[in-house]
C-alpha cells in the first residue's frame, strides 16, 4: 500500500470511530469511580468506543485511540497548524505528547481493575520533522514489562509512508486509584 492509500485508510478509520463516538461523551476526564471496578483494557476500549471522554488533551492536540488491545495501543494524530513551531514544522512537545499517550494507553490496558498509572520517564527522540501536509502519523506503543508498582513500554511514530519520525520509552508508575 502507497502512502497516499494508507493517508486515506487511515482517514476513513478515524472518520469511523469518531461517528461511533458521537453517543458517548468526547471529551472530559474519566473519575476513579468509572475505572475503579474495570480492568484496564477495559477502560481503554470504552475510551475509544465514546462511552468514557477522550480526554480534553486529545481534543486539544488532536488525536485519538485507534486500536487497543493487552499491551499494545495506536494512537492517531493530525498535526494541524496549531501545533508548529516558529520553523513552520510540529513542535516536539507534540511529538511527546502523542507518544506520552500511545505508551500510556498500552500500559493502562494491562492493569487490573482500579490500578491506574502516571509517567515518571519520558524519552523520546525525534527522526524526522514532521508537517501538516503529512496528514496523519500513528504513535504504536507497546509494553515491555508491568509490574506492581512500575510498568515501561516503547514506541515509534510513523507516517502513512511507514517512516519513522520518533521512537520513545517510558516507565510509569503503578497507583491503587481506590486509595488516591
Amino acid at each position: 500500500m502507497n502512502a497516499e492509500s494508507t493517508l486515506k485508510s487511515w482517514i476513513e478509520e478515524e472518520e469511523t470511530l469518531l461517528q461511533a463516538m458521537e453517543h458517548g461523551r468526547r471529551t472530559g476526564t474519566i473519575t476513579r469511580d468509572m475505572v475503579g471496578k474495570m480492568p484496564g483494557i477495559e477502560v481503554m476500549q470504552a475510551v475509544r468506543r465514546g462511552d468514557f471522554p477522550n480526554g480534553p488533551m486529545a481534543r486539544t492536540l488532536n488525536y485519538m485511540i485507534i486500536e487497543v488491545e493487552p499491551g499494545r495501543a495506536v494512537v492517531q494524530g493530525n498535526p494541524t497548524e496549531n501545533v508548529l513551531n516558529v520553523q513552520g514544522s510540529v513542535h516536539g512537545g507534540w511529538f511527546s505528547t502523542i507518544m506520552d499517550a500511545a505508551l500510556g494507553n498500552a500500559i493502562h490496558s494491562m492493569l487490573p481493575a482500579g490500578k491506574g498509572y502516571g509517567t515518571l520517564d519520558l524519552s523520546v527522540k525525534m527522526t524526522r520533522a514532521i508537517f501538516p501536509s503529512i496528514g496523519r502519523v500513528r504513535a504504536i506503543g507497546t509494553v515491555i514489562q508491568v509490574g506492581r508498582s512500575v510498568a515501561t513500554a516503547e514506541g515509534r511514530l510513523i507516517g502513512p509512508d511507514g517512516k519513522l519520525h520518533a521512537f520513545a520509552t517510558t516507565t510509569a508508575m503503578i497507583v491503587d486509584l481506590r486509595s488516591a
